[in-house]
């Protein structure tokens, strides 16, 4: 025996094994590699300190590398055991080297079709750690395995594994299957606009993919239930069930227009119209403040893919949006197309009618106010036994409200009185976004409606809307105070939360709720 090997014979446990640590984690980002030259250098460290054996020593690996706190609030400590870890080690360095080695950004192969099981674990893996991220996630996926070039070849190469280059060549759509959809969240992302210049060439490649996606409300919808339903029953979508952190979880992926319409907006948004020199586009998460939290930012959107799985869907509200996100001042644009345009895509024209359709953007602000219903309380403070009073679900066009409904704003409340009904239901305001919310507590909360006014380019409007429990999908009816401007219904979703972008579509108020209509973007951050 060397003597190399009776010195490492005599140490202690503890003592090898922080040894260990410190050699595999000499470097933030990548896998433990420095560690496999002490292991080989006798037996005795080897048995010691293997994957194989010694388990605690693979989940502190874990968490020196990786963010872990997000998954333990989201899904329990049961996910922090060291055997959890040490598989999860193994897996994540498995995917985040296939990444690197970009095996399925392109058409190389049969396995990078829609279809393929591979690559259906490499993004919802991405998308996840994004969901988790506080940090450490984001650098692995961006500094090691070079998640941003991934992506732009799976999206604009002309071999491009999501085929958009090819169906677009071909003047079809795009694929709107689930790899796609992660696929264009993880573009928004990772996204950082600052990156690329505002040429003519980039404007052209980032518009050929995004511009569809994003205009055409009747190829790709904004949720996976009936918009026009306030309580729908059951998504449209089956499930996926994945494996994370050694469990089975059934999951909803989210739609791929909502980061498409961001993405548009962020690239060449700012390109559009007499604007672009004012506006920025909508803050990217790239640009969200650090925090220890980051992952906070989307507690709400890994409810929602959560919630979207059950059947029957919850009739509540259950996490997918977060008490007085929409409180506050809000900035940002609607764009609109020229309505020959859009009536002929609504006829069945191809893709290539809107490459070179004008897209104009008008900027406008908002002035919110979010208003809730809970959930009626006995003296002793208990909830009452009987079904506590409600809002009916009215029109979908008129932002769910029963038609002739009133509201009443006071200090700290609103009073609405619903025709019909003896007594006004008593709203409550909650605090901003970001502050505490002392009394509000998700499973209490009835209704959120939201009220408030606003300007645009085209006058002065007011808004209110409601908000579904099931998903948080946003409806806002928005009036024009004077002149024949109408009324206009937007409904989106807020992605992330304090730092987050509320984005989706406007559509006209005069098709019937089954039928296309005249739509149009929008995206609205808060104002900082």
């Amino acid at each position: 025996m060397s003597t190399q090997a009776v010195a490492f014979d005599w140490l202690p446990q503890e003592v090898m094994e922080n040894i260990a640590f410190f050699v595999a984690t000499t470097t933030d980002v990548g896998p433990p590699s420095d560690l496999l030259p002490l292991l080989l250098s006798c037996r005795s460290l080897y048995r010691a300190l293997s994957f194989d054996t010694n388990l605690h020593l693979c989940s502190r690996i874990f968490e020196s590398k990786f963010d872990l706190s997000a998954a333990v609030r989201r899904l329990g400590q049961q996910v922090a055991t060291p055997d959890v870890l040490s598989k999860e080690l193994r897996k994540r360095f498995v995917c985040l080297k296939r990444i690197r080695a970009r095996a399925d950004s392109q058409i190389r192969t049969p396995d990078t079709m829609s279809n393929s099981p591979i690559v259906s674990e490499l993004l919802w893996l991405a998308y996840l750690m994004m969901l988790e991220n506080d940090g450490k996630n984001v650098k692995q996926l961006r500094e090691y395995a070079g998640m941003e070039q991934w992506l732009m070849e799976y999206w604009f190469d002309d071999e491009g594994a999501s085929l958009a280059s090819k169906t677009l060549l071909e003047d079809e759509w795009p694929l709107d299957n689930e790899h796609n959809s992660l696929a264009m969240w993880l573009f928004w992302l990772f996204l950082r606009p600052d990156r690329f210049q505002r040429t003519e060439r980039n404007y052209r490649t980032f518009a050929t993919v995004l511009k569809p996606t994003a205009l055409a409300a009747n190829k790709y919808d904004i949720c996976h239930t009936p918009w026009e339903d306030f309580v729908p029953k059951s998504c449209l979508l089956e499930p996926t069930c994945i494996n994370h952190y050694s469990n089975s979880y059934q999951l909803t992926p989210p739609t791929m227009a909502i980061p498409a319409i961001l993405s548009y907006l962020s690239l060449v948004g700012p390109l559009l119209g007499p604007t672009r020199v004012v506006y920025k586009g909508p803050h990217t998460p790239n640009n969200f403040p650090s925090s220890l939290n980051q992952s906070l930012e989307w507690e709400a959107d890994w409810q929602r893919c959560m919630n979207l799985a059950e059947n029957p869907l919850a009739s509540q509200f259950s996490g997918a949006y977060k008490v007085g996100s929409l409180q506050g001042v809000w900035e940002g644009v609607f764009t609109y197309t020229e309505f020959t345009t859009y009536a002929a895509l609504l006829s069945g024209r191809s893709p290539s009618i809107l490459h070179n359709c004008m897209v104009a953007q008008h900027r406008q602000t908002w002035k919110l106010r979010e208003y809730h219903l809970t959930v009626s309380r006995g003296a002793d403070g208990i909830a009452d036994g009987a079904e506590s009073p409600s809002l009916s679900s009215g029109d979908p066009l008129k932002a769910f409200f029963p038609s002739g409904i009133r509201i009443h704003e006071h200090a700290g409340g609103a009073e609405v009185h619903e025709p019909g009904k003896m007594a006004p239901l008593s709203y409550r305001q909650s605090p901003a976004c970001g502050e505490e919310a002392k009394g509000f507590k998700c499973a209490e909360i009835q209704d959120i409606i939201v009220v408030g006014e606003g300007h645009s380019a085209w006058g002065q409007f007011n808004v209110i809307g409601r908000v579904r429990p099931c998903d948080g999908f946003v409806s806002l009816l928005k009036e024009y105070v004077e002149g024949d401007r109408g009324q206009w219904l937007y409904r989106g979703y807020l992605v992330g939360s304090i730092n987050g972008s509320l984005t989706g579509r406007w559509r006209d108020t005069l098709s019937l709720p089954g039928a296309n209509g005249y739509e149009g973007c929008f995206v609205m951050s808060r104002r900082r």
